[in-house]
């Protein structure tokens, strides 16, 4: 049945698509022996950038894809780059309200950079739903189709770890949509992804890892998301059976050089450009993997790991497999099924009952939340490290998304 729905969205695609070739345009890139020998290792490369001069620098045929997030898409929309196409996108969309009408411009200017990125370099390319539809089952469902409908061959669509995002993931891989799953950052977390939402990809946000450990100065930092990673990529094999056409991991927000060293052999690299470049400047090329090393995490003087949880970044409990298991069988209807039989299975501290006031200062604490605020409930029980990064990831995500709202609504309502 044709609906008004049905009608806008697909002018909306045919808008979006206008003046894109994706056969044979792509620019041909030279082979580089570096990215080779690390590519050899077995890990898929990809560039972590919305910039396509900046990725036209440092792309080359070992390279097969790209990654956008809220964040870096807002970074490109805010050089004015996209502002006449906004202009044009409007008209589109006459007789929608203002809410709406920059919900579609949002969606339009994802799909529309991530089909240049795809035009110019000919690989896959991450787009992500807007953060309205973190927890809006239907959105998430919605939308992952429309982007895929655009650019079936090439386009990953990028869901969020919520409680909604996890059936909602699955919900789209059984239609046929890849999901690029994101911001986790723990082997236990992964293992619900692998699981439940059966994704073709997922992640470990191992920068911020270790972030989380100097910024509150609980440690150097070094190797805790490297330990955190390949823990990951050991579960996400047990659960999938090391079976090449399932779930891959990515080692996501890189932070330096060395990282690639330490985890070469891990699924899937995307990589920002300060450390391909920086990559390029320092090591040797002679990558081997490490997908067997156990890396050991410094804690500075009296800080106990017990206290702190460390051990949730890269252990899975017999109570969290359980749940795991369980909701694969019996997948939930929605996140708040979901949430509910995760803390009936003793899992609480995954999905958390925080106030209003606990939201607003893990987003105005930044990416980084606070230990010392969280250090009680921690030691609780009731939250998590890895908890709380993902919460404090979704607000920055929000953030950027709001800005990159503002700038439409700032253009559209002149």
């Amino acid at each position: 049945m044709i609906t008004y729905k049905s009608v806008i969205s697909d002018m909306i695609r045919d808008f979006v698509l206008e003046g894109i070739d994706l056969k044979g345009t792509e620019t041909v890139f030279k082979p580089d022996s570096f990215w080779d020998n690390l590519r050899k290792t077995g890990t898929e490369l990809w560039l972590d950038t919305g910039d396509m001069e900046e990725a036209a620098e440092i792309w080359t045929v070992e390279m097969s894809a790209l990654t956008t997030n809220n964040t870096l898409l807002n970074k490109e929309i805010q050089k004015g780059i996209y502002d006449e196409y906004i202009k044009e996108a409007d008209k589109v969309l006459d007789g929608m309200d203002m809410k709406s009408r920059i919900l579609e411009i949002a969606f339009i200017l994802n799909a529309r950079h991530g089909l240049r990125l795809v035009e110019k370099f000919g690989g896959k390319v991450s787009v992500e739903l807007h953060t309205d539809f973190a927890h809006d089952l239907q959105g998430i469902v919605e939308y992952g189709q429309r982007f895929h409908e655009i650019c079936p061959d090439n386009f990953f669509i990028k869901v969020p770890y919520t409680a909604t995002g996890l059936p909602g993931a699955r919900r789209l891989g059984e239609l046929g949509v890849p999901v690029n799953f994101t911001l986790e950052f723990s082997a236990r977390q992964n293992a619900l992804v692998t699981a439940i939402a059966k994704p073709a990809f997922q992640n470990v946000f191992l920068g911020r890892l270790g972030s989380y450990m100097t910024d509150n100065q609980l440690g150097n930092g070094k190797l805790v998301g490297e330990k955190a990673t390949l823990s990951t990529q050991r579960v996400v094999r047990q659960l999938t059976g090391d079976d090449p056409g399932k779930t891959k991991l990515i080692a996501a927000s890189l932070r330096n050089a060395n990282q690639l060293e330490n985890l070469a052999g891990i699924n899937v690299f995307t990589i920002p450009i300060k450390v391909a470049t920086e990559g390029k400047q320092i090591l040797t090329g002679d990558f081997r993997s490490r997908l067997d090393e156990e890396y050991k995490v410094t804690l500075n003087p009296g800080i106990e790991a017990e206290k702190i949880g460390l051990s949730k970044l890269w252990e899975v409990t017999e109570s969290e497999l359980a749940l795991a298991h369980d909701l694969d069988k019996d997948p939930p209807s929605d996140g708040e099924e979901l949430i509910e039989r995760a803390r009936e299975r003793g899992c609480k501290d995954m999905f958390p009952d925080l106030t209003v006031s606990d939201y607003r200062v893990i987003a105005e604490d930044g990416k980084i939340p606070v230990h010392a605020k969280w250090a009680d409930r921690i030691e609780s029980g009731e939250l998590a490290i890895d908890t709380l990064l993902n919460l404090a990831g979704l607000a920055s995500f929000a953030a950027d998304q709001k800005k990159l709202d503002d700038r439409i609504g700032s253009i559209i309502g002149n």
